[in-house]
């Protein structure tokens, strides 16, 4: 294809592009169909049906692929994360509704943005189901050459058509690089995988086992909470950001979700950046058309209010841009705290601990538990994009309003008046505090009763001078009437900048106490939390691989080969002496559960009250003497 004679392009014209990138979509899903079938006849299913034992030549093919496991995958996480990072352009289209299908009426919108959504997802799946697979080889070389198509069509659709019509010069490079790196990445990841399966088949590398039921940072987290704590001299990057724990490690899911909200932020903030081009250029348009007019117009008071329109553009690009960086750093940290919140959350809930959640969270159900892992990295993505956008706006808002109440009066030369009106607000405000904590003050000293001990902190909850505390409560409620309007308006002020500013932190409400509920984000988390504290508990799934290894040690011994190719010597170990031994030694570790052992069926009670006196004696006599071990010298200790 000659691709010169095909362009037309022009910073200011249209561009035919060789390839229609949203038309590619639609036909790619036809490798994706065949890609997918191919890994699920490699896949095996671990139960026969009776469709197998009718076509013997299936042998329990046919199984179900899995793109990516959400819930509890640890490895190649950030590979996972860069693939999530491959269909950040994808994912910004289906909010601007752009798969639609056409002729869908409006009842059934929502099932059509679903259909748009399963397409784009189906176009993508062979990337994810390629890295998951357990044929490596077959899987990295079909997920190479899949990869190379979307990065080839890609290349081809932006060095055809690298200008826009919204950006102008290099719109579609600034939209596409992050995918095409995205693309690039998983291209060389394939390849490694790739080599590296190779190598194992030639006996030139060894296989490390992946699929481990019980990750190492797991297994190490288990150690240190078996060992003694060591104190540690943290940083102070370590003490009041971030203290990095090389026994926790974050699922493959939280990854790819961070990934994907900083490349959709930056594409977000992208095209707020086109309205906002567009907003301009409508002021700059109005501007002109004031300033043609001027000479006709005989109203004395319309070159002051040109002048004022032109202050206000100005002064509105000014606090544009400077809030765009400020929310842009503020969403990029909640995106990383996010993380951190995530952390935090899973600790308490390993250790039992739910006081930081409400209460009626504690035992959460587990039908939305399950619905809301598989909403969440969705709804975070929305949240942080949503989040920007409102935040961004408010401080547009607050910008402008310290501008005219701050700026244009000391640069229109009312200083002096602003100092003054400023003076006389501090100063209205500082006698409102003056009263208030003079309020407190006489509560604290005239109207409470003395420490009960000296070395009580805080005076007890009682009141003292009842006469006078009645007369102080009834001549400060006129006064607290008037002061309450006030609290009132800066309460409704903070929860307008605490809401605005906390609308992107999907890890906690914005709503009061007992209301939790209808904070659909907050209850996605928690349902995410609680789902991947019950299936990654570092402890619980310690235990389970203990009785994993236990019951395959035991089939292992029973199996005949073990006893024919056993070269064990020495008396068999008994069971019931074993067993015995474990008892003996428990209980003399711990003497007080020599009492709640269970006594054995005697019809006389004077009996059973005599055995039941003589193991409280003798746990008393066990426990005094290891109190006594514990309590002697350590030169006595060592004398022996």
């Amino acid at each position: 294809m000659n691709f010169q004679n095909e362009r037309t392009i022009t910073e200011n014209g249209t561009c035919k592009s060789p390839v229609d990138i949203d038309l590619f979509l639609h036909y790619s899903l036809i490798p994706s169909v065949l890609i997918i079938l191919a890994l699920s006849f490699l896949e095996r299913r671990i139960n026969k049906t009776h469709f197998d034992d009718k076509i013997q030549l299936l042998d329990r093919r046919f199984g179900f692929v899995i793109p990516l496991d959400l819930l509890g995958t640890f490895n190649n996480r950030w590979t996972f994360g860069f693939a999530f990072g491959a269909i950040a352009n994808k994912v910004m289209s289906l909010f601007s509704e752009e798969y639609l299908p056409v002729a869908v009426p409006s009842w059934a919108r929502a099932l059509g943005l679903l259909v748009g959504a399963i397409e784009v997802g189906l176009s993508y799946y062979p990337i994810f189901a390629c890295l998951s697979t357990n044929s490596k080889i077959i899987g990295s070389l079909t997920g190479f050459l899949y990869t190379l198509t979307w990065f080839i069509v890609t290349m081809i659709y932006i060095t055809s058509c690298p200008h826009g019509q919204v950006l102008g010069r290099f719109e579609n490079v600034i939209f596409y690089w992050p995918s095409i790196l995205c693309l690039a990445f998983l291209m060389g990841r394939f390849v490694h995988i790739f080599i590296k399966f190779i190598r194992i088949l030639m006996g030139a590398d060894l296989q490390n086992e992946e699929t481990c039921f019980l990750p190492v940072h797991q297994a190490e987290h288990v150690k240190r909470l078996l060992r003694k704590p060591v104190q540690v001299q943290k940083s102070w990057f370590e003490r009041k950001i971030y203290n990095w724990d090389p026994c926790f490690k974050f699922p493959s899911r939280m990854i790819g979700t961070t990934v994907l909200s900083l490349f959709c932020l930056y594409i977000f903030i992208i095209l707020e950046y086109s309205v906002f081009a567009t907003l301009t250029q409508l002021l700059d348009m109005c501007e002109e058309q004031m300033v043609q007019m001027a000479p006709d117009v005989t109203w004395e008071g319309y070159n002051q209010t040109v002048a004022s329109f032109k202050e206000f553009s100005e002064t509105f690009v000014g606090v544009w841009f400077f809030t765009t960086f400020f929310a842009s750093a503020v969403t990029v940290s909640y995106i990383f705290h996010i993380l951190v919140c995530y952390r935090k959350h899973m600790r308490r809930l390993w250790i039992g601990e739910k006081g930081f959640l409400p209460i009626k969270y504690h035992k959460p159900s587990s039908s939305k538990c399950v619905a809301a892992i598989a909403r969440y990295s969705g709804w975070q993505v929305a949240y942080i994009l949503w989040g920007y956008l409102i935040l961004h706006i408010v401080q547009c808002l607050f910008g402008m309003a310290f501008a005219y109440a701050v700026v244009f009066p000391i640069k229109h030369g009312q200083a002096i008046i602003f100092l003054k009106g400023l003076g006389i607000s501090i100063l209205t405000i500082a006698i409102v505090i003056v009263l208030m904590a003079l309020q407190d003050l006489l509560a604290s000293r005239f109207f409470l009763q003395k420490k009960i001990s000296p070395e009580d902190k805080k005076k007890p909850l009682a009141l003292n001078n009842r006469k006078a505390f009645h007369n102080f409560n009834y001549f400060f409620f006129f006064y607290n009437v008037i002061l309450g309007l006030g609290a009132c308006l800066f309460r409704l002020l903070c929860s307008l900048i605490l809401g605005s500013w906390l609308i992107a932190r999907i890890d906690r409400t914005i709503l009061q106490r007992g209301y939790e509920s209808a904070d659909m984000g907050y209850n996605t988390w928690i349902g995410m939390i609680y789902v991947d504290h019950y299936h990654t508990n570092p402890v619980l799934v310690s235990f389970c691989n203990i009785l994993l290894t236990m019951s395959a040690e035991k089939r292992l011994k029973e199996s005949p080969a073990y006893y024919t190719f056993s070269n064990t010597a020495g008396p068999p170990t008994s069971v019931k002496a074993r067993t015995r031994w474990l008892l003996y030694y428990t209980l003399l570790k711990n003497p007080r559960l020599i009492i709640q052992r269970k006594l054995k069926e005697m019809d006389d009670v004077d009996l059973r009250n005599t055995a039941t006196q003589s193991r409280l004696v003798q746990a008393s006599v066990m426990e005094a003497e290891i109190r006594n071990n514990q309590e002697r010298p350590i030169d006595d200790l060592l004398h022996q």
